[in-house]
């Protein structure tokens, strides 16, 4: 769950990052305090601070998780863990600059953009509340996280692209 969950974060960052890139958008059925908002620099600001805060703390609170039910006990691949989540940063870094282009060519929703992550969220999300009741020592809990953590990537990469196309 450490790597998922740098991965989570490095993703985060880099859609914090796409939000506050973005040159034009829709604001298209997107609502602020239950009001419709205007594509202007403001709304792109908050949102990017919005996201940026409530996709943080989610992430703060799970480290707190990880930290208190996943302490890495002695033997575990420490290093290994570091290197998949850097090889990860390297290869989303390619994939976010590489994507830039495509957003100043079109217009996109910012918030699709906006949400698009919190598919991530899920999978640790009910692995924390429910692994224990599967069989953390027997290793159910890992097989509900890496079930779900597929599911959340596939729907997460098909919505992407869905709306890349857009």
């Amino acid at each position: 769950m450490w790597i998922y969950w740098g991965q989570s974060v490095i993703i985060g960052v880099f859609n914090w990052r796409r939000i506050l890139d973005l040159k034009q958008f829709s604001t298209e059925n997107f609502r602020i305090g239950d009001k419709p908002v205007q594509a202007t620099r403001q709304t792109q600001r908050e949102v990017a601070r919005f996201f940026l805060f409530h996709y943080g703390f989610f992430h703060l609170v799970y480290l707190v998780f990880l930290i208190v039910l996943a302490t890495p006990v002695p033997g575990t691949p420490v290093l290994g863990i570091g290197l998949c989540i850097l090889a990860f940063l390297i290869g989303h870094g390619f994939s976010y600059w590489h994507n830039r282009q495509r957003d100043r060519e079109r217009t996109p929703n910012i918030g699709c953009v906006m949400f698009l992550p919190y598919g991530r969220i899920i999978p640790m999300h009910f692995t924390i509340i429910f692994g224990g009741f599967v069989g953390a020592e027997s290793g159910g809990s890992l097989l509900l996280f890496l079930g779900l953590k597929t599911l959340a990537d596939v729907m997460m990469h098909m919505m992407e692209h869905a709306e890349r196309r857009n």
